[in-house]
């Protein structure tokens, strides 16, 4: 078994805030492609990263899924996907394996 964490801005470059439907339709996605969803959007995580000599800073949404294999090529594909929707260089997206107790 696997949990997948999907994280996900609050909003794009220049500061706008992405819409709640944009958040609903991954929740969609991944409800219909895996059976459900956990959503971690009310208290947004906290990122900090170092790049290029000046600290970063962005407020995230959570994302998990909880499924039995990782299929690593359609993962790759939906990465790319939300890349693009949400208009980001790199999406992270980790895969940590779960021993179910």
């Amino acid at each position: 078994m696997y949990l997948v964490q999907i994280l996900l801005p609050l909003a794009d470059r220049t500061g706008h805030r992405f819409s709640s439907a944009e958040y609903g339709r991954v929740r969609a996605e991944m409800t219909e492609h895996f059976g459900g969803i956990t959503s971690f959007t009310r208290a947004p995580a906290k990122g900090t990263w170092t790049e290029g000599g000046h600290t970063e800073h962005d407020d995230l949404v959570v994302f998990e899924i909880m499924t039995r294999e990782i299929d690593r090529r359609w993962w790759e594909d939906y990465r790319a996907e939300l890349e693009r929707r949400f208009m980001q260089e790199t999406i992270v997206m980790r895969g940590i394996k779960v021993e179910m107790l």
